[in-house]
C-alpha cells in the first residue's frame, strides 16, 4: 500500500520496535483465537447501553450539527459491532473506517457493516490512512490488551497522527488489572494521559465492575442499574481526548 503521509512525518522506527510490535500482534492474535464471542445478557445490554449514551453526548458536543460529515476511524475494531453502533448514532457508513489485527474478526466485520465502511486487515500501528483525516479516532478496550508499553505508545501516536486538529480521540477501556486474566493489563486514566500529553482530557467514569455485573444478571437491569450508581464500583473510563487547533 502507498504511503500518503508527508515525507516530513514519514520516520523509520527503531528495528527492535518493529521487532517488538510483531512479536506483540501474534500474541494478542493467540490471545483473542481463544477466546469467547460476547456474551447476551443483562450485564452486557447494560454496560453497553451505558457508554452508548455517553458516546452520544459526547458527539452531541463537539459536532452539534455536523455528526452526519464526521469521518471516524476505529483501531482494533473487532467484529464490527461498536461502528454498527456509531452508525446508529448517525455517522455515515461512507464516513466510517476501522482496522483490525485478528482476520477472522475482520471477516466479520466486512460481512456485518455496510460495503460503504473502509475495513482494512492489518495493525494499527502503522496504517497507511493520510495525516489528520479523521475527526475522531476510537479505541474501545484495545490498550488493555497491549501489554507492552512502547507499542502501546507507538500506537497512540499513530491514532494522534491521524486525527484532525479540533478532532478528538474516543477511549474506552478497564482501569484494574485482572488476575484472572494474563493476557490484559489495565489502563488508568494517568497511564491515558502519558499516551496522549498534548490532548485535552475528559473523563467518565462507567461500567459496573463485570465480575458484580454478571453474578446481577438475576436481577435485571434494575440490579444493574442500583449498583452502578456507586461511583467506586465502576471500572472503566470513557475518555474525550481533544487535538486542540483548527483544521485547514
Amino acid at each position: 500500500m502507498n504511503d500518503h503521509r508527508p515525507k516530513s512525518q514519514v520516520q523509520k522506527e527503531p528495528p527492535e520496535l518493529e521487532i517488538r510490535r510483531s512479536r506483540e500482534a501474534d500474541r494478542i492474535n493467540v490471545a483473542y483465537a481463544n477466546r469467547r464471542g460476547m456474551i447476551c445478557d443483562t450485564f452486557t445490554r447494560e454496560a453497553r447501553a451505558e457508554r452508548h449514551a455517553v458516546y452520544d453526548q459526547l458527539l452531541d458536543a463537539a459536532f452539534p450539527t455536523q455528526r452526519s460529515i464526521i469521518q471516524v476511524l476505529e483501531v482494533g475494531c473487532g467484529s464490527g459491532s461498536e461502528l454498527e453502533k456509531l452508525i446508529q448514532l448517525g455517522v455515515e457508513p461512507g464516513h466510517c473506517a476501522g482496522i483490525e489485527l485478528q482476520e477472522s474478526r475482520f471477516e466479520n466485520a466486512k460481512s456485518r457493516l455496510p460495503a460503504a465502511c473502509d475495513i482494512r486487515l492489518g495493525d494499527a500501528c502503522k496504517t497507511d490512512f493520510a495525516t489528520e483525516s479523521f475527526d475522531v479516532v476510537f479505541a474501545s478496550t484495545v490498550f488493555t490488551s497491549i501489554l507492552d508499553e512502547d507499542v502501546q505508545a507507538s500506537l497512540a501516536g499513530e491514532m494522534w497522527r491521524l486525527l484532525k486538529p479540533g478532532g478528538a480521540v474516543l477511549w474506552y477501556d478497564f482501569v484494574y488489572n485482572n488476575p484472572r486474566n494474563p493476557d490484559v493489563r489495565g489502563v488508568p486514566r494517568s497511564r491515558v494521559l502519558e499516551l496522549f500529553p498534548q490532548a485535552t482530557a475528559e473523563f467518565h467514569r462507567v461500567t459496573l465492575a463485570p465480575p458484580i455485573g454478571r453474578r446481577l444478571n438475576r436481577l435485571g437491569a434494575t440490579g444493574y442499574r442500583i449498583f452502578n450508581s456507586i461511583p467506586f464500583l465502576r471500572t472503566h473510563l470513557v475518555g474525550w481526548l481533544e487535538k486542540r487547533g483548527t483544521a485547514d
